[in-house]
């Protein structure tokens, strides 16, 4: 049998982490057997979804590659992900849930109570065959036993999760329900419907929480628990699905960075672990930088660009090959996109502004006549490239008697502004010429 798994976000606020992980999950499985991955939106909760939340989870989906392989056909140009199909969503699919309410109503399975239906649920134990957590016995709770029956429609017509849930994964043939652990005390109740139905439930595999890591539950104002964090802090995909990958699976053999294609090829159910997963924020921004670093150039460059615009740094006015000088000096030295703006703004900025405490610190009366002399230095220079800005400030130094670092702090700082960044030299060549002596001259101007 094909293997058809889905992902069902209900759109009532944010993706979070753990859901876009499920996603990725199920995603990894079909890809791993060659099977299919169905999106549905759970949407039926009409007070609680808004057309917000169902396009972060499409624009979420789609910024980390996990492409659905199916859905009705939709003329919204910016639906589909793949092709011209968008996903499926439960409040166009009423009539099906209806069905299946009249035919359990009219076998004795379900009956009428205060205006809303209630599904007959077994009293005995369900054991519930999962393929992460191992086999689990659902027996009915002491409130159960008086009366474990459950409403399926309620009385103003809305179908139940319960219900929509499993009729959807029956009419999509779904095999293998991959979800959160949180969701396991829902599964006997899905299971006895199904049964309810004439078939035989799908495959259960629970996956473990992610948790932060203090072992505290992640809610919506954690750092990381919104994968909108990701998009808007200028992360990459590849590197978010890579450590998402790493929170609840092993690939046995310790490996931490990972291509997508790798992991599909290693994937399996039987890796996932069992215990809950712990989220490392440092460990994600460790990956992201290795996965920055290895960027092809024309990617860092539009990437990048897009980062500065984001921070009203607009390139367009200055020239490509400026701009991608520029952009190569901070290549391998930032992990996010949301660093450039302010460890690379001086590119692209006309006026430097000082942080004090550095300031306080390179900005002392002694090193005004050294400046000096290094500007002086640099005025004669007839090439202005690094191999010449360096040995000219090395030279200065020695006849100064005093290490390169006392002119390398307050120059850095008089020309970016900053007491980091970029190799002094190379930002200088870049910067050009007339810039490094208007800069320098006003550093000294604020030296007194």
């Amino acid at each position: 049998m094909k293997v058809r798994v889905r992902f069902a976000p209900s759109p009532t606020g944010f993706l979070h982490i753990g859901g876009a992980r499920t996603a990725l999950f199920n995603w990894l499985y079909a890809r791993h057997t060659g099977g299919t991955f169905i999106l549905r939106i759970e949407d039926t909760d009409v007070a609680r979804n808004t057309q917000e939340a169902v396009d972060v989870i499409l624009n979420g989906l789609r910024w980390l590659g996990l492409h659905w392989d199916e859905g009705p056909l939709t003329s919204d140009a910016t639906g589909p992900c793949k092709g011209d199909r968008g996903p499926y969503f439960q409040s166009q699919r009423k009539a099906n849930y209806t069905a299946r309410v009249e035919a359990l109503l009219s076998r004795g399975l379900a009956y009428e109570h205060e205006g809303a239906i209630q599904f007959k649920m077994q009293r005995e134990p369900i054991l519930i065959p999962d393929l992460v957590v191992g086999d689990v016995v659902r027996k009915l709770t002491d409130r159960e036993e008086e009366d474990p029956d459950f409403v399926i429609l309620r009385s103003d017509g809305q179908p139940v999760f319960h219900l929509t849930n499993v009729v959807d994964d029956l009419e999509m043939s779904v095999t293998h329900v991959i979800r959160g652990e949180d969701h396991l005390s829902n599964t006997a109740k899905h299971i006895a419907l199904f049964r309810a139905f004439g078939v035989e439930p799908p495959k259960y595999a629970h996956i473990p929480l992610i948790l932060n890591a203090d072992g505290s539950k992640m809610s919506k104002r954690d750092r990381g628990a919104s994968l909108t964090t990701y998009l808007d802090e200028g992360f990459l995909p590849e590197g978010v699905n890579n450590y998402l990958c790493l929170l609840g699976w092993s690939p046995k053999d310790n490996t931490e960075k990972l291509s997508l294609a790798e992991v599909v090829e290693r994937f399996d159910l039987p890796q996932i672990l069992r215990h809950n997963a712990r989220f490392d924020f440092e460990k994600l921004v460790w990956l992201q930088g290795e996965y920055c670093r290895e960027l092809a150039p024309d990617r860092f460059y539009e990437l990048a660009v897009h980062a500065l615009a984001k921070a009203g740094l607009d390139t367009n006015a200055l020239s490509v090959a400026y701009v991608k000088a520029a952009l190569d000096t901070c290549r391998g030295k930032i992990k996010t996109f949301s660093e450039l703006p302010a460890y690379a703004g001086f590119y692209f900025r006309d006026e430097i502004t000082y942080g004090p405490e550095a300031a306080k610190k390179s900005f002392v009366p002694e090193n005004k006549p050294r400046v000096e002399k290094l500007r002086d230095a640099f005025g004669q220079l007839a090439t202005f490239d690094a191999a010449s800005l360096e040995a000219a400030l090395k030279a200065v130094a020695a006849e100064l008697g005093v290490k390169a670092g006392v002119l390398v702090h307050p120059v850095r700082l008089a020309c970016t502004g900053n007491p980091s960044g970029p190799s002094l030299y190379h930002l200088l060549e870049v910067i050009g010429k007339e810039k490094v002596m208007a800069r320098i001259e006003k550093a000294l101007a604020a030296i007194g």
